[in-house]
Formats: C-alpha cells, structure tokens, sequence
C-alpha cells in the first residue's frame, strides 16, 4: 500500500519553512565558554575568597594526627577532644580531604644518592633491602598523599536582610557590592570562629594555618588543573609522560 502525502504539504512547507522556524534553523556551533563562568569564586583577596552570591569563606589547612599508633589512653583523650570541638561548635564547618597519587621516583632517587656515600657492606644491604620493600609496595598498590582542610563560610545572609536582598536584585558586576566591604564584614564575622578553631584543635595535637591569597589560588588551580596520571615502570617506577 503506497501512502500519498496531503495535497497541502507543499503549501505548507512554503508557507512555514523550517529556516525560519526559532531553534531549527541554527547551525551547529560548538558552544564554547571559559571555566571560571561555572565556577562561583568571584575572587580571592585579604586571604578571603569571595563569592558572587556576597559570601565569603576562610580555608584552613590541618596537619594529621596518626591515631593508629597512639595508646589506649591518648585514644581515648582525642575522642573526648574531638567530641568537644563539635559540641563547641555553634557555626557550619566543612572538611576537606584531598587525596593525590603520590610520586616517590625523587625519594628512590634520594636514596640511591645516599647509598652511594654508604662504606659499610651491612649498611649497604640493609639500604638495598629499604630499596626494594619501596618499589615492590609502589607496584603492589598506589601511594596516596592527603591534605586536610578546614572551611568556614560566611553567608551573604550575614551582611544583613536588606543588603541580602540588595544583592539578589541589583548586581552589576561578580560582586553585589565592592570587594572591600564584603571582605572587611567577612573578617569580622570569620576571624573569631577561627580562632576558636584554632584552640580546640590544639586539645587534639592538630595544628590549623590559615591559607593566604596566594596559597588559595595555587590551591584551586591545582583542583582544577591536576596532573596528569603516571604510568609506573617496571623496573625503577619512575613517571613518564
């Protein structure tokens, strides 16, 4: 059976073409934008990063605490510690741990450069011996480094409801209002939940650094910019390219 198209199908066609149609008669053109259009940072200044929104946030960096080789007792006083800070806590936190694939081809380097200064034949086996347990390890699993981070945001909300509405419905630029000022409340607001942070987790043997501008930005560039995978040898497990 042969189907015959309408006698008023070309009419139409005439009538309405799909050119002139919105959305159908575009082109395909790869759409292309810059990264920091989706990212929310509007900048980074006085050690702050400021949002777009108006908020802000402080990034603090922790140092680790290796709770596995602690005895029962000190355990247990870093819990009570622990359990301390989140009950003092009276404000958002967030932690941050990031996780990178460590390059140990520099230490095997190190360590063949002091096996060479090395004179005592027992030594020099015990060095070896350290040698081969780091390769077979790097071989057998990944080698990981982790960072922590402690995050303290400000919200836009805290720069008052009228200000908070100001920024909803006039912005003209990244940021509802001058840098300075956003900065300034921000720091006010940040700088004592800082500091308690600081000295709670002191109780727990953890030192905590505020990040500067430009540790900041080496940070995210770092986030958004990672290196690419090593591929171990067989021999040495050194990186290629």
């Amino acid at each position: 059976m042969k189907i015959q198209p309408p006698k008023n199908a070309k009419s139409l066609l005439d009538k309405f073409p799909i050119s002139k149609i919105p959305y159908l008669g575009i082109p395909d053109v790869p759409l292309i934008t810059n990264t920091q259009n989706f990212i929310p940072i509007a900048d980074i200044s006085e050690d702050v990063v400021l949002f777009r929104d108006g908020g802000a946030c402080l990034v603090l960096e922790s140092t680790s605490l290796n709770f596995g080789l602690l005895s029962e007792r000190e355990q247990q006083a870093v819990i009570g510690a622990y359990a301390a800070l989140l009950n003092s806590l009276s404000f958002p936190i967030q932690i941050v741990i990031r996780s990178q694939i460590k390059d140990i081809s520099n230490y095997l380097k190190y360590i063949d450069q002091q096996a060479k200064e090395i004179k005592s034949p027992k030594l020099m086996s015990v060095m070896q011996s350290y040698r081969q347990f780091v390769q077979d390890t790097i071989k057998k699993k990944r080698v990981l480094g982790k960072n922590f981070y402690i995050v303290i945001p400000f919200s836009p909300l805290e720069l008052g409801v009228a200000k908070s509405a100001k920024a909803i419905t006039k912005r003209k630029g990244p940021l509802p209002f001058p840098k300075s000022y956003v900065a300034k409340k921000a720091k006010i607001a940040l700088y004592p939940k800082r500091d308690h942070l600081i000295r709670q987790c002191k109780r727990l043997g953890i030192t905590l650094r505020q990040l500067s501008t430009g540790q900041i930005i080496e940070l995210f560039y770092n986030v958004f910019n990672s290196d690419p995978p090593t591929v171990k040898t067989e021999e040495a497990g050194t990186k290629k390219e």
